[in-house]
Formats: C-alpha cells, sequence, structure tokens
C-alpha cells in the first residue's frame, strides 16, 4: 500500500530534471547497508528486481492509530517488481505478509558499522523478515530469495506517510467500488462506483480488509494492486506531467518518506533508474500475487491472530501432503527405518531437468496497470 511512494520517485526524478535539485532530493532519502543480500550496484543493460517495501512502523504525524503499537516496522506490504531486459514490460508480484516462510539467517550491518548476524525462524509470517529481532530490508531480501528462488538486487521501503502524502501532492487518485463502503475500523467511507481520495481516506482505503471479498490479506493485496494502477496511471497523465508544482510537490514527498539500499541511494543511481522504468509502457506492467494455499498449522507462526485468507495465515508454494505418498516399509543398514523416495516417470536421471509441461501450472489473477477495476 505504500508502494506508490517508492515508484513515484523513480518516475518523478526524470521528469523534474535539473542536477542541483535532484542533489537536494538525495539528501531526503534514508539508505541502509544489506551487503551481499543485494547487488553492488545497478546494471543499465540488464533485467533487474527491486524489492518494494512498505513498512507498518508508526512514523509521523497523525499515524498513531496505524499499524502494530510498538512495531519496529514489519514488512506488512511486499512487491517484488521485475523489470525485463528489454524494458518490453515488468511484473509486480506481491508476496503476502502472513504467508508462512523460512527466514534465513542474516547479517545486519551497526549504527557503529559492526555486523551482528540475526539468527533465522524456521515456519513464520512473511512480515517478521523485518523489524523482528533487528532484521534489517537485507533480511527480507534474504528471505524472498529463500521463499521464490528470485534474487532480489536493490530494495525500496516506505512508511505510512508515503500514500497521505503522495496522494494529496497528486491532487487525489480515481478508485472505483462495486458497493457503497461504510467501514468502522479503518473509518472508510465511499459511495459505489467511482470516488477521488487523497491523505487519510486513500490510507484507509489501502488498509480496509473488511469491506471486500473474504475479508482477508488476499483481497486486500488486489485492492492494493488496484490502487497502484491507479496511482501510476494518475502520475503519467498530462495533468501531472505538465504542472511544475506538482512535480515538485510529489518528488518533496516521495524522497521524504523513502529508504534505498546503498547501492542506488545516489542521484545518479537513482536517476538512471527513474528512465529505466519509464520506458516500460503500462498496459505491460502486470500486477499478480505469489499463489499460496491455507496453511494447515492454523495459528502457528504468528504473534497476532492470523489475517490470511478464510482467517488462518497461509504458507508458501511447498510440496502438499497428498503428493508425499508413503513407500514401501524398509531398514537400512544398522536396521534402523528408512524413508523410500518413490520417483515419478518424468525422472530421467540426476541432473537432467523435468519436463515442465508434466508441472501443473498454479492459476494466478492478473491485471495490468492501465486497466480500470473496481474493488469488490
Amino acid at each position: 500500500m505504500w508502494t506508490g511512494g517508492t515508484m513515484a520517485f523513480t518516475v518523478l526524478a526524470a521528469g523534474v530534471g535539473g542536477y542541483l535539485y535532484l542533489k537536494h532530493l538525495e539528501g531526503n532519502v534514508t539508505t541502509t547497508d544489506v551487503g551481499t543480500a543485494g547487488s553492488s550496484s545497478f546494471k543499465k543493460d540488464e533485467a533487474f528486481n527491486i524489492l518494494i517495501i512498505g513498512t507498518d512502523k508508526r512514523t509521523g504525524e497523525g499515524n498513531e492509530g496505524y499499524g502494530d503499537k510498538g512495531s519496529t516496522g514489519h514488512a506488512d506490504t511486499t512487491i517484488l517488481l521485475h523489470v525485463s531486459k528489454d524494458r518490453s514490460n515488468a511484473t509486480a508480484l506481491s508476496i503476502p505478509r502472513d504467508m508462512i516462510v523460512d527466514i534465513p539467517d542474516c547479517p545486519t550491518t551497526q549504527e557503529d558499522g559492526t555486523e551482528k548476524v540475526v539468527p533465522g525462524s524456521t515456519g513464520v509470517r512473511f512480515n517478521t523478515s523485518l523489524g523482528q529481532d533487528g532484521r534489517d530490508a537485507g533480511c527480507t531480501m534474504r528471505t524472498v530469495k529463500e521463499a521464490t528462488g528470485i534474487q532480489p538486487h536493490h530494495f525500496m521501503m516506505a512508511d505510512f506517510n508515503a500514500v497521505k502524502t503522495l496522494t494529496t501532492a497528486v491532487g487525489g487518485v480515481k478508485v472505483c467500488v462495486e458497493h457503497a463502503v461504510d467501514d468502522p475500523k479503518s473509518h472508510l467511507k465511499l459511495p459505489a462506483g467511482e470516488s477521488q481520495i487523497e491523505g487519510e481516506q486513500a490510507l484507509a482505503f489501502l488498509r480496509t480488509r473488511h469491506s471486500f471479498g473474504n475479508e482477508g490479506d488476499l483481497d486486500r493485496i488486489k485492492v492494493q494492486q488496484q490502487f497502484l494502477g491507479s496511482l501510476m496511471r494518475q502520475m503519467s497523465s498530462s495533468d501531472t506531467l505538465t504542472s511544475p508544482t506538482k512535480l515538485i510537490k510529489l518528488a518533496e514527498a516521495a524522497t521524504k518518506a523513502l529508504t534505498v539500499d546503498s547501492a542506488i541511494g545516489t542521484v545518479g543511481t537513482l536517476k538512471d533508474i527513474a528512465l529505466e522504468l519509464k520506458k516500460v509502457p503500462p498496459k505491460n506492467i502486470t500486477f499478480l500475487t505469489v499463489p499460496v494455499v491455507d496453511n494447515p498449522a492454523g495459528g502457528r507462526g504468528g504473534r497476532r491472530p492470523p489475517q490470511g485468507h478464510q482467517g488462518r495465515p497461509v504458507r508458501g508454494p511447498r510440496l502438499s501432503g497428498s503428493a508425499m505418498k508413503p513407500g514401501e516399509s524398509v531398514t537400512n543398514s544398522q536396521g534402523l527405518p528408512t524413508m523410500t523416495l518413490t520417483l515419478g516417470k518424468d525422472f530421467k536421471g540426476a541432473g537432467v531437468k523435468l519436463d515442465a509441461a508434466s508441472a501443473e501450472t498454479p492459476e494466478v489473477e492478473k491485471s495490468t496497470a492501465d486497466k480500470v477495476q473496481c474493488a469488490s
């Protein structure tokens, strides 16, 4: 939900222009050294993956009532943005905050420059990969690699203020709901159809979960993706790009709410990223969500009541129980019971890749940044 702040700057840096002003914007940005969790530099001629993180930390005026009281800032909203090498397309993959994952050991750099390794955890919610036990964004990057096999090269992180300040600076964002909304928990009130929202109302729209779908985090992710697509359309509209006042307000708002890895924290690199992202047509920016299944362990692994689909935390792509068939009961040379692994017909030998056609592709919902959708 706070991804607008991180994506906004990449669009705006190329449009505002002026080295001195961009240098000023660079001074607004906070950086974090993630070490080997990411790349040491940004390569303009290669495909790249940026992990976009929205935290639930209660920083900023008026944010005391949001997120978790006393939270150090968990990974409340996470999107892995992949941009193709030829810049013809991009994919924004949402990662459910309650997905059950294994968090690896994570080296972190302390304020005094020393290194501290935060021990890993198994079978815990994804959102604890940030903030919990002193984990930084590098830990979240390592967790994404562990869970998906995809290496994030860089990260961009923003807080609650990003949505409020960005939507106000751009003059509001159009959203659409299929039915009227009156949510006493998020304080969101909207009539059916299209509305223009900004500030507190925009944040309420992105935080509400009880007015859409099954009232779970997976349905909230869909709403966030719809909102982000609308924000991108608004920022790239002629009304915004031809208004110096709006561009400056947006640039200031985005950078003040932004934290990035040290490798991309300079004015030159941020501008390079902006120019590369600007090449991707909105119609070719696809939003989708990591496919998950209900976690049979119920409330395991979380410090709060689960917020996943049907009220249970969800777990990432793992081998299902039905796929693990017991083999013949045998013993090893020491007389101890062993497990027998029965290989399928598509196994051709050690080191030989399996035919991808033999694996069932999970159905996933997709949307693109150029399409207007109504939350339901």
